[in-house]
């Protein structure tokens, strides 16, 4: 039984309050040891031991799978131990560390500062905040008194915070994950139900062809998969597909007479071909989300997706035809099972005990493999590197320490990555994964073991401490995928890239510098939405891992629904806490263009190519990180957007009857300001309508934002009654697109459609239409 010293055990009981609540802000009675009552204790380990110190500094090493881990000071990962109990035993290894006396000092303060051989040398110097913090433990644990200890109160976390109304919630889940403006009958269904009538809102969008459009754009965003160098035929190696890869040059295409019509079917053959392939990975998730797979079948599932023209490529298309429902579909996706890879010589035939390729769902695709390749000296470090940021959230580089000097350390080890701490650190969870990979040698990324046998001078192929059995050796990946299906990080960092689809941001890391005034702050603000995806992703796994419950649980949770200040004053340390709240993202190219589409019936059709990557995009190859932040040529961008779409569809939309326009349905090109009442009140009625469907606001007829707008449409017809000799047709240049009955000439005797126009450009250039 482990004992613990009563001062630590007033710290554990601070601990155990404060994980047991949102952020520790409320006062409860605990029993400390021999029944004393407890009102207030203090949480000094939790908030400033381990956040500042245990976290940062010694868990990289002192855990299992780390280079410390044969040492007695072993440590806990929360991230794959969540629970309080990882606490406690945290507190209880630092205060036996703390308590521990060599020549009279805390060995826990001689560790950190290098000194008795601590192979991690110099972790803290003395005097930094870290190290005071160390300090002030230790002396806590030397000191039973007081028994009633210091607690810093703080509100509930989102005390202060609006959340967005249900209305504007529906608006914002249907654009973001459909493109697509809310329905009347959703709409009237959120009305009568609120929050609650959201989620059945999302059980029909999630069936929509868009929102799998869209789930497959942001896991590219994350995995990348669609940007290959070269033909993306490659993926299929030249020593496996060599017959069959290249079968879209060949295809029969003599039907076709003409020769240049024949060459471009030719182009299109090609192209189809190439993004059928590209497409596979995507479609692998779109697959599972949409049959209600365990999400666990990204790295565990024993199959791929194939199209017709795909099916070809591997060579499996006249197995597979009768399958197709349209064998001449180029993006007909089925799922199927490889048969083990028989290459042009004996030696590249791959092993396999069942006759089947080794699936193990994204992992063994040959579109990542390909996407992340090895060299001679990488040996597939960098697929191990991905591997743990994609599918268990975590950053090997930041486990590493700065070496800093290189030289000395190579000269001092014969193994540097097996023998010197500052390599071992990282190299001991790298390397057995990067082993994992071996049978994938070749830069093609397909099978291929080298010739030489794997190397000797990194660690033996396995994962976090396991080694890998030399039977599975065949199955390496889908060994690793069963493994990481079953490690906590893996339903974690699944939330983690559904809060990125949601809101185009990471989430929060824990903060680095113990002297920052605002670590508390910070940390706490960490903490928080640590919690939400720690109770997501428990529904997550108790739900059979269907990725649609996080999605949903995202959507209500206040995270997402955050949309300012309730109240106009905050301190510095509640507005650090709450600032990466709610939505505060730039549209991507992709979303802009389906929000046109859904307010104005077309999309704007510019933002495609090198445009979208002006305006953000990416390709997925060199640029591979979104912008969040306008530059100066995408404010340009903006402009000329709003300027083309006013212009476009103002007069179009008064051609229609009345009853049929978007826009402006309650006015005509005779309704004046200040003219009749009545008049007034439709051009402001319209006003308000523009705002819900532009902006997503819903305002009344005496907003003041309502109000100011009404001032720039009546100031715009004001000022062109005013003028002489001003053309009475809408300008030349807004009036090419319309039907050919009014193209020539689109009458605008009062200049009210080019007041509207202004309306428009005006609402388009808001903050509300170019963010989410």
């Amino acid at each position: 039984m482990t004992v613990i010293h009563r001062p630590a055990l007033l710290i554990l009981a601070g601990i155990l309050m404060a994980w047991g609540r949102a952020g520790g802000d409320e006062k409860q009675p605990c029993p400390a040891a021999g029944g004393d009552p407890v009102t207030t204790v203090d949480s000094f380990f939790a908030h400033e031991v381990w956040a500042k110190v245990g976290a940062a500094s010694c868990l990289k090493c002192h855990k299992t799978g780390g280079d410390a881990e044969d040492s007695q000071f072993l440590l806990r990962d929360p991230a794959r131990h969540p629970g309080p109990e990882t606490l406690s035993h945290n507190l209880d290894a630092f205060a036996r560390m703390g308590r521990a006396r060599e020549d009279g000092d805390s060995r826990l303060l001689l560790k950190a500062t290098g000194q008795l051989d601590h192979e991690g040398e110099d972790v803290l110097a003395p005097g930094s905040a870290a190290y005071q913090v160390l300090e002030e433990f230790v002396r806590r644990l030397e000191n039973p008194a007081p028994v009633y200890l210091t607690v810093v109160d703080a509100p509930p976390f989102f005390e202060g915070i609006h959340l967005i109304d249900d209305r504007r919630l529906l608006r914002r889940v249907t654009l973001s994950l459909a493109g697509r403006l809310p329905t009347a009958a959703e709409s009237a269904t959120v009305a009568r139900d609120g929050l609650q009538a959201i989620s059945e809102v999302l059980d029909k969008v999630m069936e929509e062809e868009a929102f799998y459009d869209r789930l497959r754009e942001a896991f590219n965003d994350i995995f990348l998969t669609i940007g290959q160098e070269d033909n993306a035929e490659t993926v299929l190696s030249y020593d496996h597909f060599d017959k069959t890869r290249g079968w879209a040059e060949k295809h029969d295409l003599n039907h076709i007479e003409d020769a240049k019509a024949r060459q471009q079917a030719r182009y299109k053959l090609y192209n189809d071909y190439r993004e059928a392939i590209l497409g596979e990975p995507m479609k692998l998730i779109e697959h599972i989300v949409r049959h209600d797979r365990p999400f666990t079948e990204i790295v565990t599932a024993d199959y791929i997706m194939v199209t017709p023209y795909s099916a070809r490529g591997y060579g499996i298309y006249d197995e597979m035809k009768p399958r197709f429902k349209n064998p001449d579909d180029p993006f007909e996706y089925l799922p199927v099972k490889l048969e083990a890879l028989t290459g042009r010589n004996k030696s590249d035939d791959q092993e396999s005990a069942t006759g089947f390729y080794p699936h193990a769902g994204l992992l063994s695709t040959f579109q990542y493999l390909r996407r992340y390749p090895t060299t001679e000296t990488n040996r597939n470090r960098l697929r191990a590197r991905v591997f743990y940021e994609h599918f268990l959230g975590i950053d090997v580089l930041e486990l590493a320490a700065r070496v800093s000097d290189a030289a000395a350390v190579s000269a001092k080890y014969t193994i540097p990555v097996m023998q010197a701490s500052e390599c071992v650190v990282c190299h001991r969870t790298v390397d057995p994964v990067a082993g994992i990979f071996q049978d994938y040698w070749r830069f093609e990324g397909v099978y291929g073991r080298r010739k030489e046998g794997w190397f000797t001078d990194m660690f033996g192929a396995g994962f976090e401490g396991v080694d890998l059995p030399a039977a599975e050796r065949w199955r390496a990946l889908p060994w690793l995928g069963e493994h990481t299906a079953k490690d906590p990080r893996f339903a974690t960092t699944m939330v983690q890239h559904v809060y990125y689809l949601l809101t185009g941001r990471k989430v929060l890391l824990p903060p680095k510098d113990p002297g920052d005034p605002l670590f508390q702050a910070k940390h706490r603000a960490y903490q928080a939405q640590r919690r939400q995806i720690e109770t997501i992703a428990t529904r997550f796994a108790r739900t059979g891992f269907n990725l649609k419950h996080v999605i949903k649980d995202w959507v209500v949770s206040d995270f997402y629904r955050a949309d300012g200040l309730a109240a106009a004053a905050a301190s510095p340390e509640r507005l650090t806490e709450w600032e990466d709240l709610g939505l505060m993202r730039m549209l991507a190219p992709e979303q802009v263009e389906r929000k046109v589409a859904a307010i104005f019936g077309r999309p704007w059709g510019k933002l495609e190519d090198q445009l979208a990557l002006l305006y953000g995009g990416i390709d997925s190859k060199e640029v591979t990180e979104r912008a969040a932040d306008p530059s100066g040529g995408m404010g340009a961008i903006q402009r000329i957007l709003s300027n083309e779409i006013a212009c476009r569809e103002t007069a179009l939309d008064f051609t229609r009857p009345a009853a049929e326009r978007l826009l402006f349905p309650g006015v005509e090109l005779e309704t004046l300001p200040a003219v009749a009442p009545d008049d007034d009140r439709r051009i402001l009625s319209t006003i308000v309508h523009l705002h819900e469907r532009v902006l997503g606001r819903f305002e009344t007829t005496d907003s003041p934002e309502v109000e100011r707008t009404f001032q720039l449409f009546s100031g715009i017809v004001r000022d062109a009654a005013s003028l002489k000799d001003l053309d009475d047709r809408e300008t030349y240049a807004c009036r090419r697109d319309l039907p050919e009955s009014f193209a020539g000439n689109f009458p605008d005797p009062h200049y009210t459609v080019r007041a509207w126009r202004a309306v428009l450009t005006y609402l388009l250039r808001q903050r509300d239409f170019l963010y989410e």
